[in-house]
Formats: C-alpha cells, sequence, structure tokens
C-alpha cells in the first residue's frame, strides 16, 4: 500500500530533523519527504496538529508466551505495543519454559514475525534460570537471541557473571541484569521505609539494588563486557553507573515510567497495582532517576511491562505478584512527568524511547528519512485521553482511569498501519 503522510512535524532524533513536511510511503518504505502538490497514493492521513516520530522501542517487556499465555501472548502483547507507539519490543526470558534453549528461543520468534511489529527475544543468562550454570550462549546468540538476561532474578554467582561477561564481549552482546540481592529484601514490591512501616511489611531495602549495581559495574569496567542496568530505582545506583561511565565502563541503565512518576506512597493508594520489583522508592530516588535521564547516566525509558490476571492481582499484598502493565501508557507518562515540567523536550523523550535502546541493542533505529524502514508513531502530544481500557489482556496498572497527554492516532510498520485510533 502507498501511503502519504501530511501536515505532520516531523520529529527524529536520528537526523534531528523537527520540521513540517509530508511523507510518502511505497512498499513499507520512506520514499519521499517533502511532496509535490499533485502526488497521489492509496490513503492519505492528516496528520495536521501531530507529531510524526520513529516508531518507539521497548527494550524490557514480558508477554508469558510461552506458559502463562492467560495473563499475555505475545499477539495481544504486540497489540497493546502498538497501541503505545511501539513498533518494535524486546521480550524478556522468564517464560514457562524460560528461553534457553533455541527451540524455545525460535518458537518465540517464529510466532513474533505474525504480529505485525518486529519483535525481538532475548535468551536465558544461565540454565533455567537457576544461577547454577551458563546457557550455551554461542547456540542462542546464533539462533537469533537478541541479548542475555535472567530478567526476574538477580544473578548472584559473580564467577559465573564474570565469565558470562568474557562471552558476551566476545559475542559483542548485551548483558542486562535485574540488580536485587535478596539479603536486603523482608518482603518483595514494596520498598523498606516510610509506608512499609506503616503497612507492618517487611519491604525491600535499596541496599539490595546498590550494592549489586556496584558489583556489577566494576564487573562490567573490567571485562569490557556492554551491560545492561535494568529498571533502576535508587538514587544511590544512579550514582554508581554514572561513576562507572565516567570510569569508562560500557554501561547502560534503564529507567520505567512509573519510578519517575510514581513514590512508595503509591502503594497506599493503588494497593497490589503498585507492587513491583525493584519496588517504587522516595520522591529523592524518583528526582534522582530523572536527573539520570536528563544528564544521560540513564540511556532509555523501558516499562517493564509485567501482565498479571486481576485474580493474582486481588491477593493480599505479600501474596500478590510483583509488576504492573506499560506499554500502552509510557508515551504519555514520559510526557506528563518529563517534558511537561520542563525536564526534557520531546525530541529528548522520543531519543529515550527509541534511537537508544535500538543501539544499545545493536539494531537500526527507527527514523524518519528517505528510504528508511517506514516505522512511525504519530500522536498530538497535548490532546489527552483517559486510560480506561486496555488492549493487553491485563489491566493491572496503577495510571487506569488517569487522564494522560499524547495521544496515539497511528503506529505503522513496514508501511503497515498496525494501529489506528477510531
Amino acid at each position: 500500500m502507498s501511503l502519504i503522510i501530511k501536515n505532520g512535524r516531523i520529529m527524529d532524533p536520528v537526523t534531528g530533523r523537527n520540521e513540517m513536511a509530508d511523507i510518502l510511503i511505497t512498499d513499507g518504505r520512506i520514499e519521499k519527504i517533502g511532496l509535490p502538490a499533485d502526488i497521489s497514493a492509496e490513503r492519505v492521513i492528516d496528520a495536521g496538529g501531530m507529531i510524526v516520530a520513529p516508531g518507539l522501542m521497548d527494550a524490557h517487556v514480558h508477554f508469558r508466551d510461552p506458559g502463562q499465555t492467560y495473563k499475555e501472548d505475545i499477539f495481544s502483547g504486540c497489540r497493546a505495543a502498538a497501541r503505545g507507539g511501539f513498533t518494535r519490543v524486546l521480550c524478556m526470558a522468564n517464560t514457562k519454559p524460560p528461553v534457553d534453549t533455541p527451540e524455545t528461543l525460535r518458537f518465540c520468534l517464529e510466532r513474533g514475525r505474525q504480529t505485525g511489529i518486529r519483535m525481538e527475544q532475548a535468551a536465558c543468562l544461565t540454565a533455567g534460570m537457576r544461577g547454577k550454570e551458563l546457557t550455551n550462549m554461542d547456540e542462542l546468540a546464533a539462533a537469533g537471541a537478541a541479548a542475555f538476561t535472567d530478567d526476574g532474578l538477580p544473578v548472584m554467582d559473580e564467577k559465573l557473571l564474570l565469565q558470562a561477561m568474557r562471552i558476551a564481549k566476545r559475542l559483542d552482546m548485551t548483558i542486562s541484569l535485574h540488580e536485587e540481592d535478596p539479603l536486603f529484601i523482608k518482603a518483595a514490591g514494596v520498598n523498606r521505609g516510610e509506608v512499609s512501616r506503616q503497612l507492618g511489611y517487611g519491604g525491600a531495602d535499596a541496599a539490595a539494588e546498590d550494592v549489586m549495581v556496584a558489583r556489577d559495574c566494576m564487573l562490567a569496567l573490567h571485562t569490557g563486557a556492554r551491560v545492561c542496568i535494568q529498571h533502576i530505582s535508587s538514587a544511590n545506583s544512579v550514582e554508581i553507573v554514572r561513576t562507572a561511565k565516567r570510569l569508562g565502563a560500557d554501561v547502560h541503565a534503564e529507567a520505567t515510567p512509573h519510578h519517575f512518576t510514581l513514590t512508595e506512597k503509591a502503594v497506599l493508594f493503588y494497593g497490589t497495582n503498585a507492587r513491583m520489583n525493584p519496588p517504587l522508592r522516595t520522591e529523592k530516588d524518583r528526582l534522582a532517576i530523572i536527573d539520570g535521564l536528563c544528564d544521560g547516566t540513564i540511556d532509555m525509558i523501558v516499562t517493564d511491562h509485567a501482565p498479571h490476571s486481576r485474580e493474582e492481582k486481588n491477593k493480599p499484598l505479600d501474596q500478590a505478584p510483583s509488576g504492573i502493565i506499560g506499554l500502552e501508557t509510557s508515551l504519555a507518562l514520559a510526557i506528563r512527568s518529563l517534558v511537561e515540567p520542563g525536564y526534557l523536550t520531546m525530541m529528548e523523550v522520543l531519543r529515550l524511547m527509541s534511537t537508544n535502546p535500538a543501539l544499545l541493542y545493536r539494531m537500526e533505529p527507527a527514523s524518519v528519512r528517505e528510504n528508511a524502514a517506514a516505522d512511525l508513531v504519530i500522536f498530538r502530544q497535548d490532546e489527552e485521553w483517559t486510560a480506561d481500557t486496555f488492549v493487553s489482556k491485563a489491566a493491572n496498572s496503577p495510571f487506569a482511569g488517569w487522564k494522560l497527554p499524547g495521544r496515539i492516532h497511528y503506529t505503522i510498520c513496514g508501511g503497515n498501519i498496525v494501529y489506528e485510533q477510531i
């Protein structure tokens, strides 16, 4: 299908383009930017008042497929991603069975190819995510793994991790790490502090994250491995990553919208829908994460999209699973918490949500330029909408019912409209 996008403002962190221009898409690619008045196409989108940007990439999602598809599956997860403006996602490996063999990896990738967006798959770092022995990283890389991670669990054996980093360095691949030492966790999902004391709930101390981040930043420095610190939540950890980068470590970090929008007090209002690992922390931590996004210490915004059923989340706080969905509210929360207060520009947010994640995982970032794949999101930055329904199978979100800015009107992947706001 040929497609013209008219009257939109192109905003592209890759080229730096920030201007009004019409776009012609043919055969899945951007053929021409800046069109004569008499050109035609099979479909025309009037993007007046909207931003036309590269498709977003979420480098940290959980689609529960295989094994727990009552929560989410690859197809429903990718539909939720498309609604959120994402044209590429990276799925974590903590499925059932976990993605620790080429067979399971190929199963996921084949399903991903049927979804309409670009679905990448991480493989486990350790066999069965048990932390005892490494997977065959060479074999998994050859089968198409985009990264290695045991996300959901920390890698406690530093000797094993050192070996993994050396292999990943040779393969030129990223290791992404969930940083929570169980020694400092009395009860998961809630920060150990004012709110946990009020609830009589043991909580997870920030030290659980800090000690692991410090260890792994130094291992990255000494091996030269490319390492991503996942869903950073602690002010101290942000400072540790900042120091490691200054020392020359190839260390990167993620931040989630919930960690830069909410604090531990959200647990008092939203209950288990504000329970997550690592937990929401203090206002000091929230502001430190925003500082890290502003100065480049934190490289990307991810959702850690973690769907659970209503029945599971309705259990008591100490029994409910941790995690929230995030794909459909991520861009809106970045606008609300980062752009509107003046911390970041819209262009900077797009870099954090599109360009940087792709570059970290050695993928070509989406771009609004001629001959590039037509992977685009079209949204109206100042248009409010209510997060009252979700395309995801799950609805476990503290942001359900919030009025948010940044309504997405179209997501286009490979020249095909994969989401259209009706």
